[in-house]
């Protein structure tokens, strides 16, 4: 019998659309490496951009949010794992997988540090650095009490699990760093990537629904772009994401070489046409997507702190990290003119690629991982007390409130 493990998703895969769609297909193939049948179940809607998980032997499951249904189903499918995709679904269905299949192994994969990302959004409208009082928000609060009340929580940067090992004393035992999971890229491909003379445009690239990219984009059109343009005045930047408003079109403008491009079927062949990427975020957490495409295509990027988060390591960054407009600036416009200086940047990323986000470096210790932690699941869980008070029932007021609404709706 194969194992079974069901992944909940937030909402259903969109690889196309957000590095978290990506994220969540890496994360299926170390599943089905590892020998498990996976179900995948999620309460959202579907769009045009959904993934078909059907094509990757994945079976899916339609559920419902504040329904009993859910516990019929947990039961009848007894899987050996649960993975919860973003803390909201564990708050969701967490206890209810608890109740039906308690000897379940509970796994979060956090996709980023949600409580990181708007403690930085706060402290950036209120014009402050941030603090640890930003840091203890309520989705902090929320975040951290279902990483107790899970086994294992998937962590894809580093310098997240060092804020919540550090700040909030979270024991590492139920942390495991899993950043992305990305194919070696072949010297072969590398040669066949445009050459420098052949690209001509900036790009930055970001779904429109997530706020750190809408504001990366205003803040390069109001700050960043003009100051580019003084200097390379025929130059374009090409905006590429998907679920772009009405308030992302109107930012294009063709006299300012400022093009709003819209959802890009095929990000690999517009990032490998690009000379320079630009990730100006000035808030976020996790592991930026664009940035992993950047260096698979060989496009170097000129980015802020908070982009570069987590990717280099002790490496060679692959471009300039520069938090001030004007250096960002100076930086864009020299690795767009300076051949020599963009191919040492190209081949940074590729060094960067291949010796922090190589997936064979990653598979064989997950596993391993996986697999002792289920074996040994009673003496892990007794380690983890917080979590067991946290499981009370006088600390589980999302349980009775969906008991609650079920009870209302029925």
């Amino acid at each position: 019998m194969k194992k079974k493990i069901l992944v909940i998703g937030f909402v259903w895969p969109e690889p196309k659309s957000s590095a978290a769609g990506s994220r969540m297909l890496q994360l299926v193939a170390q599943f089905q490496k590892q020998g498990y049948d996976i179900t995948f179940a999620s309460a959202a809607k579907t769009s045009n951009n959904t993934f078909d998980l059907s094509s990757i032997n994945v079976a899916t499951q339609p559920i419902l949010l504040n329904d009993s249904s859910f516990d019929v189903f947990i039961k009848d499918l007894n899987p050996e794992a649960v993975l919860f995709d973003r803390f909201m679904t564990e708050e969701q269905y967490g206890w209810r997988v608890a109740e039906q299949c308690p000897d379940a192994l509970r796994l979060l994969d956090t996709e980023d540090f949600h409580g990181l990302r708007k403690a930085r959004e706060v402290a950036l409208k209120q014009n402050e650095s941030v603090s640890i009082s930003h840091l203890q928000n309520e989705i902090t609060k929320r975040e951290i009490a279902s990483i107790y009340r899970c086994d294992l929580s998937l962590m894809i940067s580093e310098a997240e699990i060092e804020i919540l090992t550090e700040h909030f004393k979270i024991d590492k035992s139920l942390l495991y760093y899993l950043p992305f999971l990305l194919e070696p890229i072949e010297q072969d491909a590398i040669n066949k990537l445009p050459t420098f003379e052949a690209r001509q445009y900036f790009i930055t690239i970001g779904n429109f629904l997530h706020a750190p990219n809408y504001d990366a984009v205003l803040y390069l059109k109001q700050t960043i772009w003009p100051l580019i343009r003084k200097q390379l005045p025929k130059v374009e930047l090409h905006i590429y994401g998907a679920y772009e408003s009405q308030k992302v079109t109107q930012l294009n403008n063709k006299k300012e070489g400022f093009l709003i491009k819209g959802f890009a079927e095929d990000v690999n062949e517009v990032m490998e046409n690009a000379k320079v990427c630009l990730a100006s975020l000035r808030f976020g957490a996790g592991l930026k997507g664009k940035l992993a495409d950047a260096m698979q295509n060989g496009t170097p990027t000129v980015m802020t702190n908070i982009a570069a988060e987590g990717l280099f390591g002790d490496l060679e960054a692959n471009g300039f990290i520069e938090d001030q407009p004007e250096a960002f600036a100076e930086k864009a416009v020299l690795l767009y003119n300076a051949t020599n200086i963009w191919k040492q940047k190209q081949q940074n990323g590729f060094d960067i690629l291949k010796q922090r986000f190589n997936r064979l470096d990653f598979e064989t210790e997950f596993a391993a991982h996986i697999n002792g932690l289920s074996a040994n699941l009673k003496s892990h869980r007794e380690q983890n007390f917080i979590g067991q008070l946290l499981m009370h029932q006088t600390m589980q007021s999302t349980k009775y409130m969906s008991k609650w609404i079920a009870a209302k709706n029925g």
